[in-house]
């Protein structure tokens, strides 16, 4: 085969077969396929569109790039939940103690930002001495000792959407639903959970920027998992503002925090994570959403959610006391009278993009300290000097100007 072949026939939009699909994309594994010619690929594949026989064939080709995590050891039913990515979207942080608690086993594997949205593993690396990378004996022993693991994708497990996951990053690829269809559901599969929970985030600050996307990305995600006899539910959630009032790291962690010791209930943050762990006890245990929903609840209204986190966290060696907050914070007031009509979730992921709390190329470091605390929230009633926000600074002090997210009508 040739690659220049192949790179043209999807320029064309015309349909890539399963061995030209693997030949182009294991070559880029293997060194033999340039970066550029993987660069053109991915962004033929943004503006053409993938069909679905294309988009089971690549994330086949994904799962087979590498080993599959074998979970029979871990005694029960293995759940795992992915969000697709959003502003402020900390939900994992507090889904997974929660599900654990209630004697539910999961085991996750997440991954770094993508482009300006957060990334889970950046936000637990913000806890010092924290340990992401765990062996597949760490995952099991833990699992089955504590009921939950959080993990970074592990070398050998779907190394190739590891390394086509970066090459998006920073090349403006990252927006594709059959790109994100294969690159979640790989991971899922091979991270060998019986049963899988997707949060499609849509709106301004998501991958997915329209209802009529996020159904798609559903109906692919579920038809991908049935081709490997996995159950996969997906919600539909929100992302046109940050979930939460936290962006950035750190910030993150103490706003998931609150949330387990049964603060901000009512909120929108906590009705997701609450929706969520409902769907992923229901699926575990085969009870009812309402039952699933009562025993949630009163996990986190005793503390057994928030007590399972702090084991969690003491097992992977994190050190909560220590995490790294910026002392540089600058108060954004409004400059008029009237009501909060929005907060644009992306310009706030850019902004915190802007202060260093994410990537802009391979091998950059985040600053874990910086972010924004939003003070306000949609529907509210704003004067002249009110405290919209509070920014949280490095040593990054050029930014974007954070009035520019509120419209105040």
């Amino acid at each position: 085969m040739n690659v220049i072949e192949i790179l043209d026939k999807k320029r064309l939009k015309q349909e890539l077969s399963y061995d030209e699909i693997k030949y182009i994309f294991n070559g880029f594994l293997n060194g033999e396929v340039e970066d550029y010619q993987m660069s053109s690929l991915l962004m033929a594949i943004v503006l053409n569109g993938m069909t679905d026989e294309e988009t089971f064939a690549l994330t086949d080709v994904f799962i087979n790039s590498g080993d599959i995590l074998d979970l029979s050891s871990i005694q029960g039913i293995k759940v795992d939940k992915h969000s697709t990515g959003g502003i402020g979207d900390k939900t994992t942080l507090i889904v997974a103690p929660i599900v654990a608690s209630l004697g539910v086993k999961i085991c996750k594997m997440s991954g770094r930002g993508l482009g300006y949205t957060g990334g889970t593993i950046d936000k637990l690396e913000s806890i010092p001495g924290f340990q992401v990378s765990l062996s597949d004996e760490e995952i099991i022993k833990q699992v089955n000792q504590i009921g939950i693991a959080i993990t970074s994708q592990t070398k050998n497990l779907v190394p190739l959407d590891k390394k086509v996951y970066a090459l998006r990053d920073v090349t403006a690829t990252v927006e594709s639903i059959p790109l994100i269809a294969s690159s979640i559901m790989s991971k899922k599969i091979a991270s060998g959970a019986d049963k899988i929970l997707i949060d499609i985030k849509v709106g301004s600050g998501a991958l997915i920027k329209t209802e009529e996307d996020a159904r798609h990305l559903s109906k692919l995600m579920i038809a991908i998992g049935r081709k490997y006899n996995r159950e996969v539910r997906t919600l539909i959630t929100d992302m046109n503002t940050p979930l939460g009032k936290a962006v950035g790291n750190s910030l993150e962690i103490v706003e998931a925090v609150s949330i387990l010791k049964g603060n901000g209930q009512g909120s929108y943050l906590f009705d997701v994570c609450v929706e969520l762990a409902s769907n992923l006890v229901s699926m575990a245990l085969g009870n009812s959403l309402a039952e699933a929903r009562r025993m949630v609840i009163n996990n986190i209204n005793n503390g057994a959610a928030y007590r399972k986190f702090l084991e969690f966290v003491k097992w992977q060696k994190g050190n909560l006391a220590a995490l790294p907050l910026s002392k540089k914070t600058v108060i954004i007031r409004s400059d008029r009278n009237g009501i909060i009509k929005k907060i644009d979730a992306a310009k706030m992921g850019i902004l915190t993009f802007e202060l260093g709390g994410q990537c802009a190329k391979q091998g950059d470091t985040i600053d874990y300290s910086v972010g924004v605390i939003i003070h306000k929230k949609i529907g509210d009633e704003v004067k002249v000097g009110h405290a919209l926000c509070t920014i949280y600074l490095g040593d990054k002090n050029t930014y974007s100007n954070p009035l520019d997210a509120f419209e105040i009508v």
